[in-house]
């Protein structure tokens, strides 16, 4: 797949909607196991394996090219056990949560370098499980690849007009289309979300803000989750299915023009201290495009918005978040502004190409401390 060999490896697939823990420790196992036997035969073909978090069980997989003296790399996404924990789906002091701390331990201590996505995440380890991690530490954030959604157009007098907070951008957002075509449009607005539809995502709140939106907006949820059928229930319960709509995931490519003809994006985030280190990647990909957002929830996410000046930060609470969406709604500069902001923030920062180049050094010079 563009010059890079996928090796495909079975594993036990949920066959139902937000499945038990049971059913999810089964998929998540016997993948790790199949990828551990896999390396058992392959592992000295390569310099460096990498080994990707959540879930922890990938670790398994990372003890045997410690143990033939392959480096080894443990990107860590995010805190999965203390968001199980805060999110019910393993008891607080149970075994479970031992026994994976316990793991989770042993695999941070035996590999080489521990990649996180944030500062905070690595304190947050560091703090867990040792201050002996953080000389292992670095920085690899989440992007956005700006060669797909980072096209930008020519400025309009009017945006050319607005004036810019420090550290924007004055350049027009990447919108995909010339704002006349958007203005003679009889689309109504749309907010959209894109993404796994979960519950570490508050968008119960959002369904019920659109009962509070003076705007005939829409509110589009493209993606699929545990969550779906009872957010559904919450659409349907609050007479909404006429303004909010669920659709099915689609190819990742069309992401970007989605995005484009949108208004306004969200990632709304449950307020929760557990996840106050959580970055979502749809906001790069939505600033990308030259879309302002509306974010809930804390920490990371809650920084990111406010310095990069590309939207809104809110309370968990549908009236805050209908305000918000009426706010952007009713100002095309605000919405042009912000855009601009979001989208000169991410391009000069987190351009995936330029993460993975850091990555790359890192990896090298890891490699040739041999």
């Amino acid at each position: 797949m563009d010059g890079v060999n996928v090796n495909r490896i079975w594993s036990w697939q949920p066959t139902t909607s937000d499945p038990s823990v049971l059913s999810r420790l089964a998929y998540y196992i016997t993948f790790a196991l199949h990828a551990t036997l896999w390396l058992l035969f392959n592992s000295r073909k390569y310099d460096v394996v990498l080994t990707t978090t959540p879930p922890i069980f990938t670790g398994m997989a990372g003890f045997v090219p410690s143990l033939t003296g392959t480096r080894w790399v443990v990107d860590v996404r995010d805190l999965w056990i203390d968001a199980s924990v805060s999110l019910g789906f393993i008891g607080e002091g149970g075994i479970l949560e031992r026994s994976s701390r316990a793991f989770q331990r042993q695999v941070l201590r035996t590999g080489d370098t521990v990649a996180v996505t944030t500062e905070m995440l690595g304190e947050a380890l560091c703090e867990q499980y040792g201050e002996e991690l953080r000389e292992k530490l670095v920085v690899v954030p989440n992007g956005v690849d700006m060669s797909r959604f980072g096209v930008e157009s020519e400025p309009t007098a009017e945006s050319e007009a607005i004036s810019v907070p420090a550290g924007g951008s004055e350049s027009e957002p990447a919108t995909g289309s010339e704002p006349e075509a958007k203005a003679e449009s009889e689309d109504r607005p749309s907010i959209v979300y894109v993404g796994n539809i979960g519950h570490a995502q508050d968008l119960e709140s959002c369904i019920r803000a659109m009962n509070l939106v003076s705007h005939d907006a829409v509110l589009r949820l493209v993606g699929g989750g545990d969550t779906v059928p009872r957010l559904k229930r919450i659409a349907a319960e609050e007479g909404l299915e006429d303004r909010v709509e669920f659709v099915e995931p689609i190819p990742r490519e069309e992401i970007p023009d989605l995005l484009s003809e949108s208004d306004i994006g969200i990632a709304p985030l449950v307020r929760d201290e557990e996840l106050a280190y959580a970055m979502p990647t749809k906001v790069y990909e939505y600033f990308g495009c030259g879309l302002p957002i509306v974010v809930t929830g804390c920490g990371e996410l809650e920084r990111f918005v406010r310095e990069s000046g590309g939207g809104i930060h809110v309370d968990n609470d549908p009236r805050e978040i209908a305000a918000a969406f009426d706010r952007l709604l009713a100002d095309e500069a605000m919405r042009t502004d912000m855009g601009a902001n979001g989208h000169e923030y991410v391009r000069t920062r987190y351009d995936r190409r330029r993460i993975a180049e850091r990555l790359d050094g890192h990896v090298r010079e890891l490699v040739g401390g041999d």
